[in-house]
């Protein structure tokens, strides 16, 4: 049976959570870009201003506001404006490819959009708008005095750095950091949200490729944010400063940095990407004490930190997610850190953390965890999601609690095929259960590979071949086998100077797995195509490996 513990959503909207933050630590930094600081009570001063500019540019509640920025403050005011005025953001990854931006951008139909410089050409492709009203961003405003001084010497490197941060602006599109100096401050009268309202749409193709916009109510967020909190109690109001290295566009990321952190009125150290140089820099300049990423960043830091002799000992907790964190990595991160890293779990559709690992002696790195609180999982039989399967069964893991999302936008048919009757999400994952809660991944469902009538989880191939010598990493997926249903194929990348073949590899294989789990083709790639958080997508090795078989 599904077990949750006692949980109250608060009654707040994400604006309030900025509220509460100037309410109590107004002088506070908020947000560390590069060495340009931001308080809260500075903070709050430009999001009024920018909702005053949406307004002026005809958002009204309930329209969509689109935004393609990487991490930098001007995205956190642009998220919060439009969250001032009752309009949904519909993030957007700034370096999609253009034609899936412009599809994203049509399906919910958004008038206004602001946009960073270089992805201009995405979205006004050959100087048109659309019929939208378009505001680019200047990165180089953020910086540091310093730095923008430094970026107009006519030196190589000077051009080259400005030019990885600017482009040229098309004729009608409207310079955001103009527009807001020059506007008055939204008055504090204007009607904000409810909390029932949508506020948030985040894109995800899930692992069938299909971009859906994922509907999230500022009820969603909220709940994500208070259970969060209370997961990593040892949390202190307005004493934490945390790492902004994960992208705001994605539910991670979102959830870590504008919402929980904020509520936290913790400081920001903002990054436009993940760099290991320049999040070690950072740590000079003002050590953090909480880490979010996914695990190829903490094995980079800490490498790197071990191999310069760099002080990572202020981060006392971190939290992993997007992918399985393995367990030497976890090690190697708090014997160079001193502190506590744990693995989480979720999904876009549950804003985006459903279940955690505790964050003490009795976290186990690898497993998924155990729910949050107000959160409820059933794991079930995948054919037949109404039957529960036993405790250490294989099943389809059911999840419900107040971060479910509320579908996807204008497609109730692909709502419905993952919405179980009672408000249960089919999250797609195969787990198992112990018998004392905890919750492990088996493998995505939709990647089971089915071969001779049998299952072959991918995962679990993927971590019988990786450890072979002169194997670099691994991705393991299924290619169509007439009457035996699948192959299984390994993609391997391998160590500089190594040879791996297909005899190798089962050799090695066999020893390890059923015999109707070990790889029957290899095929050797230079690298694994990964998701920004560096999760590796299964599914276009998959049709990389299809595209390159004869016809």
């Amino acid at each position: 049976m599904p077990e949750t513990r006692s949980f109250t959503v608060p009654e707040l909207t994400v604006p309030d959570l900025l509220i509460g933050a100037v309410a109590t630590v107004p002088d506070n930094v908020a947000l560390d870009f590069l060495g340009a600081t931001t308080t809260y009570r500075e903070l709050a001063a430009q999001v009024d201003r920018a909702a005053a500019l949406l307004a002026a540019a005809g958002v009204r509640a309930g329209d969509r506001v689109a935004l393609g920025l990487p991490n930098c403050p001007q995205h956190v005011v642009a998220f919060y404006g439009a969250l001032r005025l009752g309009a949904v953001v519909a993030e957007h990854n700034p370096l999609a490819a253009p034609a899936e931006l412009r599809a994203q951008l049509d399906v919910h139909g958004a008038r206004v959009v602001v946009c960073w410089e270089r992805s201009l050409d995405k979205v006004v492709p050959d100087g048109d708008l659309g019929g939208r009203t378009v505001l680019s961003v200047d990165l180089t405003a953020a910086l540091p005095r310093r730095s923008r001084l430094l970026l107009r010497l006519p030196l190589p490197a000077a051009r080259s750095q400005r030019a990885a941060m600017r482009a040229p602006v098309p004729a009608g599109v409207l310079s955001w950091e103009r527009e807001l100096r020059r506007i008055p401050p939204l008055p504090g009268t204007h009607p904000g949200p409810e909390q029932g309202d949508t506020a948030v749409l985040l894109h995800t193709g899930g692992t069938t490729g299909t971009p859906k916009a994922v509907v999230l109510t500022h009820r969603n967020l909220v709940a994500n944010v208070a259970q969060s909190a209370a997961w990593v109690s040892g949390l202190r109001h307005g004493a934490e400063v945390f790492s902004a290295v994960l992208p705001f566009f994605h539910a991670f990321g979102l959830t870590l940095s504008l919402t929980t952190a904020v509520h936290l009125g913790a400081t920001q150290v903002v990054f436009p990407r993940f760099d290991t140089d320049m999040v070690l820099a950072a740590m000079r300049r003002r050590p953090v004490t909480f880490f979010g990423g996914v695990p190829p960043m903490f094995a980079r830091l800490a490498d790197a930190a071990e191999e310069r002799g760099a002080d990572l000992s202020s981060v006392r907790f971190a939290i992993s997610g997007a992918m399985a964190l393995d367990g030497a990595v976890a090690a190697h991160w708090e014997r160079v850190t001193g502190g506590l890293i744990i693995e989480g779990y979720g999904m876009t559709e549950t804003s985006p953390v459903a279940l955690g690992n505790p964050l003490g002696p009795g976290r186990r790195p690898g497993a998924l965890g155990l729910p949050f609180p107000g959160t409820e999982v059933r794991v079930v039989d995948p054919e037949e999601p109404a039957v529960d399967v036993p405790d250490g069964a294989v099943g389809e893991l059911l999840v419900r609690g107040p971060q479910v999302f509320a579908g996807y936008w204008a497609d109730p048919a692909a709502t419905a095929d993952v919405m179980v009757d009672g408000g249960w999400l089919r999250t797609g994952d195969l787990v198992h259960r112990g018998r004392d809660g905890f919750v492990t991944l088996a493998d995505r469902r939709k990647e089971l590979i089915i071969t001779g009538g049998f299952n072959v989880y991918p995962s679990q191939v993927e971590d019988a071949v990786r450890p072979m010598p002169g194997v670099r990493d691994v991705a393991v997926v299924g290619v169509p086998d007439g009457a035996r249903g699948e192959r299984v194929v390994a993609a391997l990348v391998l160590e500089p100077g190594a040879h791996v073949d297909l005899a190798a590899v089962r050799r090695w294989a066999q020893e390890r797995l059923s015999a109707y789990a070990v790889p029957r083709a290899v095929t050797v790639l230079d690298d694994l195509p990964r998701s920004q958080l560096g999760k590796v997508l299964r599914r276009v090795v998959r049709e990389q490996l299809l595209a390159a078989q004869p016809a």
